[in-house]
């Protein structure tokens, strides 16, 4: 795999030149013609998709309206109930709602299936359609019945990705669906375009997680493609299938890319073909003459079984080097669990070798990104008449939608695993957030699933747990299975693969998925749950700003699992003072009782009360204020906390990172780099300020007190430099805060207090 920063022009789709001075020069005498860089820009596949959905009338600056949107039953309660306080009279384009998250319905309780009822009611009242529980994974069912060629999708969850099927798709928090829903806009800088440029063909027993995996180890740490776009061209996609494109561009997401497209051929249009849409197949090229702003070369043929251990989809080897190195590789593993977990709980892998090989405890083959067809039928071909034996070792597979299981019921595939002693289940994402197959303490489970985060998997160090998984294909894992969790690479089992074909049921779909065809009915009342709670009121954006640093993190990169954990915390995702409480529980237990006293000044404020007299410490901070910002008083000052994290937001979509801090008061975050823009945009759709602060030692602690005078002014006149204090020994002593430019909107979200107050006027 070769890395090319300084981009490069692809001609007629085969000839790779790189940039230099005399490329243009070169090209033209290839051609015939002269093409200038920017001409050459305009050609990729991801530009001709953008200019088509921009309204602005400027391709630097985008306004995007998307064609459909979709979310599931973690997200859209909260997108729903913001965009009704917004003024929301009807879906405006298709919006699918699936339940694929919070399908397991609480023990004694009603809270997922008030949900789902919520989510039926609303499809119908507002003219969208709803997908009922263990039917699909949101990302599925969207490759089934809504990608098309050409379009674009915007989804509340992180992996919403249907490049190989053409469609430009866009993973973001809730707010940004809220937006489309009240007819506004997507708006971002034009982005770079990454060629990916794929030759050569896989090996034998290699997989689409395995080539994901070896994309994301390269351009992870070194952030090639962060907030870019990734468009997969060369002779060697037209190697691959459309379920392995599908598994491969899934994973792109744990690049940190805004997006991804690929070229399309007659495997894409077979696929619209046999889902009964051939009218959304559009061929897609790129021109003649194209330029990629950087670009990335690589051999299919070159790269083998993969694993990424504990604890990010980046932190990847070959499993023949993890085999030949196994003892070093599980003490750095080990090593990197005691700063994740600050010495909480121990991980002890090493205790894991038997005979000098790795014993698994559990496999998992499931979800948007192990859950396809192709994946399961050569997971099936491997383990066809062995056994995963009576010991510790399990196996569970969850085919992606029902449409695809039939077809493994049908085929004889699911016999074969069953047979095996592998568990079939429905669709569901739980073993990819921690809501299904939670493995034992001390547990290593191997996941063909998306992610395998710090307690991802559903173990809480809070209580003591933990367990740990590592990111594979689906052959590999069934090659472990077979050799009854011994860690084993499928390039070393002898297996005929039967590839079958693939025939798409449509029945199940017709007969549950409730599909209003885009008529909105006002006469549904809405089903409410005692869940089911609205957002809180939010001030607006004072003149001055008191803040309290109430968690201070600096583990290299925070994801938003330990700003939100997953898992058993779903339950209350429609209930934001509910799940408030949960807000960096595994990372710092103290964070929220910090935010609720700090809070309870703002409270006052708004109450007409003294909030001096609700917190006692802020009399001295006022005092300290006071010396050099005698003005600064009653009606002009907020209180709040904030949290300093040096590179927080990689993960998920979920808007709750930020919408859980927000309404126990947070006003801001403070960070050296945003991981992902979509986590930035949630801060700032929550009215949150997104600071940034150059790296080095911090001019603050935890528990100071930090004072920002005029911040209404610094944000509506776009300072990107803002002049803050730590209040310190009844004085100040000043720092500089900084933050990225602010779009219009941006900045009047941000000084209304949230989205919500935004659109309410």
């Amino acid at each position: 795999m070769k890395l090319y920063k300084q981009g490069a022009y692809l001609l007629r789709g085969n000839e790779v030149i790189l940039d230099s001075d005399d490329a243009v020069q070169l090209i033209a005498s290839k051609t015939g013609k002269a093409v200038s860089k920017e001409e050459a820009k305009e050609n990729t596949i991801a530009y001709g998709i953008l200019k088509e959905h921009n309204t602005s009338g400027n391709m630097k600056k985008l306004q995007i309206r998307f064609d459909k949107l979709t979310s599931h039953d973690i997200t859209f309660v909260g997108i729903i109930q913001t965009a009704r306080a917004s003024g929301l009279e009807k879906f405006p384009m298709p919006y699918v709602l699936t339940n694929c998250h919070n399908s397991l319905c609480a023990v004694g309780g009603t809270i997922n299936e008030d949900d789902h009822m919520f989510g039926l009611t609303c499809a119908k009242k507002y003219g969208g359609v709803y997908v009922p529980p263990h039917q699909a994974v949101i990302h599925q069912f969207a490759r089934e019945m809504l990608a098309g060629g050409g379009k674009m999708i915007l989804g509340s969850d992180s992996h919403t990705r249907y490049g190989a099927l053409g469609t430009m798709a866009v993973g973001e928090g809730g707010p940004e669906l809220v937006k489309q829903l009240l007819n506004k806009t997507y708006d971002i800088d034009m982005p770079d375009i990454v060629g990916i440029y794929l030759t050569g063909k896989p090996m034998v027993g290699v997989g689409p997680q395995d080539v994901a995996l070896a994309i994301i180890g390269e351009v992870f740490g070194n952030g090639f493609v962060k907030n870019k776009v990734m468009e997969f061209v060369g002779p060697g996609v037209d190697n691959l299938s459309v379920d392995f494109r599908i598994g491969v561009d899934v994973m792109t997401t744990e690049t940190t890319c805004l997006s991804s497209i690929w070229k399309t051929d007659s495997k894409v249009e077979e696929f619209y073909e046999i889902h009964g849409r051939e009218e959304e197949y559009k061929e897609l090229n790129p021109g003649e003459v194209t330029y990629y702003d950087s670009f990335i070369e690589i051999d299919l043929s070159q790269i083998k079984p993969m694993i990424a251990m504990p604890f990010h989809p980046s932190n990847v080897y070959t499993i023949d080097e993890l085999n030949a190195n196994l003892m070093d590789i599980l003490d750095a593993c080990e090593k990197r669990a005691e700063v994740s977990f600050d010495g909480k709980v121990k991980l002890d892998l090493k205790s894991k070798v038997r005979n000098g090989r790795l014993y698994v405890d559990q496999g998992i083959i499931a979800g948007c990104a192990g859950g396809g067809f192709e994946n399961i039928c050569d997971a099936a071909d491997i383990l066809n008449g062995k056994s995963i034996g009576a010991d510790e070792f399990t196996l569970s597979v969850y085919p992606a939608s029902t449409p695809v299981y039939m077809e493994l019921v049908k085929n004889g595939a699911v016999a074969k695993l069953m047979a095996a002693g592998a568990v079939v289940k429905t669709a569901f994402c739980g073993p990819c957030f921690g809501a299904g197959d939670t493995p034992a303490n001390n547990a290593f489970s191997i996941r063909h699933s998306t992610r395998n985060f710090p307690n991802r998997e559903g173990s809480k160090v809070q209580n003591g747990q933990i367990s740990s998984v590592a990111l594979m294909d689906a052959r590999s894992i069934a090659a472990t299975a077979a050799n009854k969790g011994y860690l084993t690479s499928a390039e070393d089992i002898d297996v005929n693969y039967s590839k079958p074909k693939y025939y798409f049921d449509k029945t199940i779909y017709a007969n549950r998925v409730f599909d209003s065809k885009g008529e909105a009915d006002a006469t549904v009342d809405i089903h409410f749950g005692p869940n089911i709670k609205d957002w809180p009121s939010m001030s607006a954006l004072p003149q001055n700003l008191v803040l309290k640093v109430v968690s201070e993190i600096h583990d290299p990169v925070t994801t938003t699992d330990e700003l939100i954990p997953s898992g058993e915390t779903s339950s209350f995702r429609s209930n934001p003072l509910g799940l408030a409480e949960f807000a960096l529980s595994r990372k710092d237990p103290m964070y929220v009782s910090r935010a609720k006293e700090i809070q309870k000044a703002q409270k006052a404020v708004e109450e007409g009360a003294c909030p001096l007299q609700a917190v006692d410490e802020l009399k001295e901070v006022m005092d300290a204020i006071h010396t050099q910002f005698p003005q600064a008083g009653e009606g002009n000052v907020g209180f709040g906390s904030t949290i300093f994290a040096v590179k927080p937001g990689d993960g998920s979509a979920r808007e709750q990172a930020a919408s859980c801090q927000k309404v126990l008061g947070g006003w801001a975050n403070i960070a050296n780099e945003y991981a992902t823009k979509r986590y930035r945009s949630n801060l700032i759709n929550w009215g949150m300020l997104p600071f940034l602060i150059d790296e080095g030692e911090l001019p603050f602690k935890n528990l100071d007190y930090l004072f920002i005078p005029d911040i209404q002014n610094a944000v509506e006149e776009g300072n990107t430099e803002i002049k803050a204090y730590v209040v310190k020994n009844s004085g100040l002593k000043e720092f500089t805060l900084k933050m990225s430019e602010l779009t219009p909107d941006e900045k009047e979200i941000i000084l209304k207090g949230c989205l919500i107050n935004y659109y309410r006027g």
